[in-house]
């Protein structure tokens, strides 16, 4: 990871030390499905897309270890999430944002670390 994506990090995430945030967002022409990323002890991965009431972000994840994992996003010094899921192995679902906003779905690895298989699709509203 790049210097500037670290500072980044910092600054949104605060103490957190180690951190993996994704650049690309996620568009309705661009469904993404990941394979086997890794995700060392204590680390933290990110993909993120912008919403707007009437989309729904479809998602689904399976991993070789716990890892807790959130969809969230931003307002001012606040963190709202939305959605949380603690110590999963798997989850699957469809978020309908209801304010427009950037959202990022999250994954944290424990002390084991984990390998996480993932996918996240949008469907703009109509």
């Amino acid at each position: 990871m790049s210097h500037v994506a670290r500072a980044i990090c910092a600054l949104v995430f605060g103490a957190v030390p180690l951190c993996a945030c994704t650049a690309a967002l996620i568009t309705a022409d661009a469904p993404k499905k990941v394979v086997g990323h890794p995700l060392p002890p204590y680390e933290l991965h990110e993909e993120c897309v912008e919403l707007k009431p009437g989309d729904r972000l479809e998602y689904t994840f399976e991993s070789t270890e716990p890892v807790d994992f959130n969809i969230h996003f931003h307002e001012g010094n606040a963190v709202a999430m939305p959605v949380v899921r603690e110590k999963s192995r798997a989850d699957a679902g469809v978020y309908a944002p209801r304010v427009a906003h950037h959202y990022c779905l999250m994954w944290e690895a424990g002390a084991a670390g984990a390998a996480i298989d993932y996918q996240i699709r949008l469907r703009p509203a109509p």
